[in-house]
C-alpha cells in the first residue's frame, strides 16, 4: 500500500494544483519511483489511498498502460470528504490488502530500495506484527523516532532517552492484525495516527526492525524536492 491521501501543507504552492505523489523528481513522479520498484520486485497488486486531488492519481496511472501492476484505489476524499491519518487510511483499506503487505508514503524518495519477496517470506514466517526500515536521521528529525535493540527488535524508547533513535522511514511490512484494535474497514471513517499503535506494538516487542543507509529523502518541502531536482546524481 501507498499512501498518498496528504493535502502537502508544507510543499505548497505546488500542492495547490498537484498532489504531492505527483510531483516530480529527476523527471519521473514520486510515486511512480515506488511502483517501479516494486514491480521490480515482483509484486503485482497495488492499493493507493487518496483524498486530496486524487482524481489526479487515478488518472496518472489510468493513462500508464504500461505499468504492471493491478492498482486498487481507497478514495478517502469521496467516502469522507478528506484523508483519514496513517492509521485510519490503512484501517479504511485493509479489506483490500493481504495477510502480509508492504506499506510506504508516496512522497518519500528512497531510489535504491529494493522490495524483494525474501523479505516478506521471512517477516511471514516470524511471529512479528510489523517489520520497520529505519533511515540515520535527517536534519529536520534530529532526535529520531525509535530505537533499534541488538536483537533487531524496534524500541519505544523515552524523549531523553540517552539511547540512539533512528527515523521511521516510512517503509515496513505489516500484518493485517496489526490493526485489529480497529475497526476492519473503518466503516465510520475514524481519524487516526500510526505511532501510537507502533509505540503500543513496539513495547510489547511485536516490532522488529532494520537500518537502510542509503539514499533517502523525505520530501516534505519546496527545498527538499529542489535539492533533489538540483542534485548530478542518477538513480
Amino acid at each position: 500500500m501507498i499512501m498518498a491521501a496528504g493535502r502537502g501543507e508544507r510543499m505548497r504552492p505546488l500542492t495547490d494544483s498537484t498532489p504531492k505523489p505527483l510531483l516530480k523528481v529527476r523527471g519521473k513522479p514520486l510515486i511512480a519511483w515506488h511502483t517501479e520498484a516494486l514491480a521490480r520486485g515482483g509484486f503485482t497488486e497495488l492499493v493507493v489511498n487518496t483524498a486530496w486531488l486524487g482524481e489526479q492519481i487515478e488518472s496518472h496511472f489510468g493513462l500508464q498502460s504500461h505499468t504492471p501492476l493491478s492498482i486498487a484505489y481507497s478514495h478517502e476524499g469521496v467516502d469522507f470528504g478528506g484523508a483519514l491519518e496513517t492509521a485510519g487510511g490503512i484501517a479504511r483499506a485493509l479489506p483490500l490488502l493481504g495477510e502480509v503487505f508492504w506499506l510506504l508514503a508516496g512522497d518519500v524518495f528512497v531510489p535504491g530500495f529494493e522490495f524483494t519477496q525474501a523479505a516478506v517470506e521471512r517477516f511471514a514466517a516470524g511471529g512479528k506484527l510489523a517489520h520497520l526500515w529505519l533511515v540515520p536521521n535527517p536534519p529536520h528529525n534530529p532526535k529520531g523516532d525509535f530505537g533499534l535493540g541488538t536483537d533487531g527488535l524496534a524500541l519505544n524508547l523515552p524523549k531523553d532517552s540517552a539511547e540512539p533513535k533512528f527515523t521511521y522511514s516510512t517503509i515496513g511490512l505489516y500484518r493485517r492484525e496489526f490493526f485489529d484494535t480497529m475497526p476492519f474497514g473503518n466503516p465510520q471513517g475514524l481519524k487516526a495516527p500510526l505511532a501510537p499503535l507502533l509505540r503500543a506494538a513496539m513495547d510489547n516487542g511485536q516490532v522488529s526492525a532494520q537500518l537502510y543507509t542509503g539514499p533517502w529523502t523525505d520530501v516534505g518541502t519546496p527545498a527538499r524536492l529542489d535539492e533533489l531536482n538540483q542534485a548530478s546524481t542518477t538513480y
